[in-house]
């Protein structure tokens, strides 16, 4: 074997040295087609080879702790590569000579293997072994139509065509048991930081998956071509908006006798004069622009003390914009209002154009509606917005953006 292999070795470097780009394209193609095949071959070869060294503890009687770590230092593999390999040849060694052969003549990837001998053996485990020897044909069938991601969601169901009588009653099964083990391990771990951010982690049913791509995917796509925002980013800030508006429907539980509410502290004489943080009444502090945001949002209830602590406004209903003045405000913007979003009116907050906290009034001659992402980059920019000639909302540039700083208008939301 190593004479020829050795000879084999010696064919591929001719192979490595000569001139591909002087080749046709119909035999650059055949080349490549070969070349492939060999690759799947030479891998039966080495699978073969590391099942029998490791049969015989040729890493343990070379010093090594087990085979893998042999291969690590001798073939300069990692350590999971190693374990595969291990793993793989183990598996191939126990698998119907099916298997074996399709490798070994190029017809089956080294990876589709993996997946054929991982179905097989559940096939085995629950229909018999004269069911795996008829999954094993099916199998190397679809591997030369089918890449190993999509054979093993294929072997999935491999089943209903070799053991159609068993096929529901194990499917059956499996779903039962992968629904209980998805209920036993699903979780979400809030862990605090020192700076006041929380970390998520966490594990979801499928169900709660499902729920949380159908609320959040929506509001993740960029809301335009200024929009700097990572991926990461916008699931944050889509999950953002999906707490704010499950607080403004009003609809959650009571916590400890109250609605549920966020409860912003700051003084009044910082609020107005823009210089105060705040904190939240679970602690962390926030900085002054964001109390200011916070203020003027409908779905945040503020708690204003005075220099002596007395509560001076603890969420005052004539401030907030709600009831029938917010559905004029939804019937005159009909979702965000900045230019380039499509935000629709039930994710976006009620800002105040004139602060409420600078003795703004609530009106609708001085509210515009801003989806989260918005309201945000309008309290930490030069962005400034204000009501056209016709009573609806303009936004302002700054001038680094625009230096003749013409209004622009949201144009997503058709008005009749």
């Amino acid at each position: 074997m190593v004479e020829e292999l050795a000879q084999a070795e010696d064919a591929i470097a001719a192979c490595a040295d000569a001139a591909a780009w002087a080749l046709p394209e119909q035999e650059l193609i055949a080349a490549l087609d070969a070349a492939h095949r060999i690759e799947q071959r030479l891998a039966a070869v080495t699978l073969a080879l590391v099942r029998e060294l490791d049969g015989r503890g040729t890493a343990r009687t070379q010093g090594a702790s087990s085979t893998a770590v042999w291969l690590r230092e001798r073939l300069h593999l990692t350590i999971p590569a190693a374990r595969r390999l291990v793993d793989l040849a183990a598996a191939l060694d126990a698998a119907p000579p099916a298997v074996r052969d399709a490798l070994a003549a190029g017809t089956v990837t080294a990876e589709q293997a993996r997946v054929i001998t991982d179905t097989i053996g559940a096939v085995a485990a629950s229909a018999g072994a004269e069911a795996a020897d008829k999954a094993v044909g099916v199998l190397v069938q679809w591997a030369g139509q089918f890449d190993p991601t999509l054979l093993r969601k294929l072997g999935t169901r491999i089943l209903d065509h070799v053991a159609p009588e068993a096929a529901d009653a194990v499917a059956a099964a499996a779903l039962k048991a992968e629904t209980d083990r998805a209920a036993r391990d699903r979780h979400l771990t809030i862990s605090e930081r020192t700076d006041g951010r929380l970390r998520l982690s966490g594990i979801l049913d499928t169900e709660t998956a499902g729920l949380l791509r159908a609320a959040i995917d929506p509001l993740t796509v960029p809301t335009g071509p200024d929009d700097a925002r990572n991926p990461g980013q916008r699931r944050h800030d889509a999950l953002a908006d999906v707490c704010r508006l499950a607080l403004r429907t009003g609809e959650l539980p009571d916590n400890g006798g109250d609605p549920a509410q966020i409860v912003v502290t700051t003084s009044y004489d910082g609020l107005t004069r823009q210089l105060g943080s705040g904190s939240l009444d679970i602690g962390p502090q926030l900085t002054p622009e964001t109390v200011r945001r916070l203020a003027c949002d409908a779905a945040i209830l503020p708690a204003v003390l005075g220099s002596a602590s007395q509560p001076l406004d603890v969420g005052r209903q004539r401030r907030l914009i709600t009831g029938p003045l917010r559905r004029a405000l939804v019937l005159r913007d009909r979702g965000c209002a900045f230019p380039g979003c499509d935000r629709p009116p039930r994710w976006c907050d009620a800002h105040h154009i004139h602060h409420w906290a600078d003795g703004g009034t609530t009106t609708l001659h001085n509210a515009v509606l801003l989806c989260g992402h918005h309201h945000r980059h309008l309290h930490h920019t030069d962005w400034v917005v204000r009501l056209g000639g016709d009573g609806h909302p303009e936004f302002v540039p700054p001038a680094w953006l625009d230096p003749d700083q013409i209004p622009r208008r949201n144009q997503y939301h058709r008005r009749t």
